[in-house]
């Protein structure tokens, strides 16, 4: 059984939508089970049950917010050492486009690679202007279907990895399915 935590801060309700819309990328893969925690809720338990991992932030001046440092800092720098091999994946949201969405997933990204996780990011086109090379991003609330479909691409991917990685189910590896469905390049 997959064991997925979305971990999330959300000042106005957008990054919130968000990590819901993740878990249930990450609930679409059999065998998984999805824990939703906000930062204020979260425990160190909670991140030592998850086999993977996706951390959302609103963009707070191109960085993740200062709650969701604050957790990494205080509450699980004791458990630094503890964590390595899990998997794990960055989403952020901020005020309009440009402003530094991608640069928040890169500083929660470097949080996590410090605490040993294994991260990566969507090849991918969730739509067809719409990737998650760094994580998922939008503009404010995840109104669109894009946003939505990034979202869910990105929590699928997260218990594809875990399936693969953790658990040796080779079926569930990205590539295969590609081939499965006959994308172009995979042949």
């Amino acid at each position: 059984m997959n064991r997925i935590l979305v971990l999330y801060d959300s000042k106005t309700g957008n990054t919130a939508q968000m990590a819901r819309l993740v878990a249930e990328g990450a609930a679409s893969i059999a065998d998984t089970e999805v824990r939703v925690r906000s930062v204020d809720e979260a425990t160190p338990e909670d991140v030592h049950w998850c086999e993977g991992l996706a951390v959302g932030s609103p963009t707070n001046m191109g960085v993740l917010s200062w709650k969701m440092k604050r957790f990494w800092d205080d509450v699980m720098g004791e458990h630094w050492m503890k964590l390595d091999g899990k998997i794990a994946c960055a989403f952020s949201s901020a005020g309009g486009w440009g402003g530094g969405m991608e640069l928040a997933c890169q500083s929660i990204l470097t949080v996590l690679l410090n605490f040993g996780f294994l991260v990566f990011g969507v090849t991918d086109y969730a739509t067809k202007l719409h990737t998650a090379h760094y994580g998922a991003v939008t503009a404010r609330a995840p109104r669109t279907g894009d946003a939505q479909a990034a979202c869910r691409l990105l929590g699928r991917r997260l218990a594809e990895w875990t399936a693969v990685f953790v658990h040796g189910r080779q079926a569930e590896h990205p590539a295969n399915k590609m081939a499965e469905r006959g994308l172009p390049g995979q042949e």
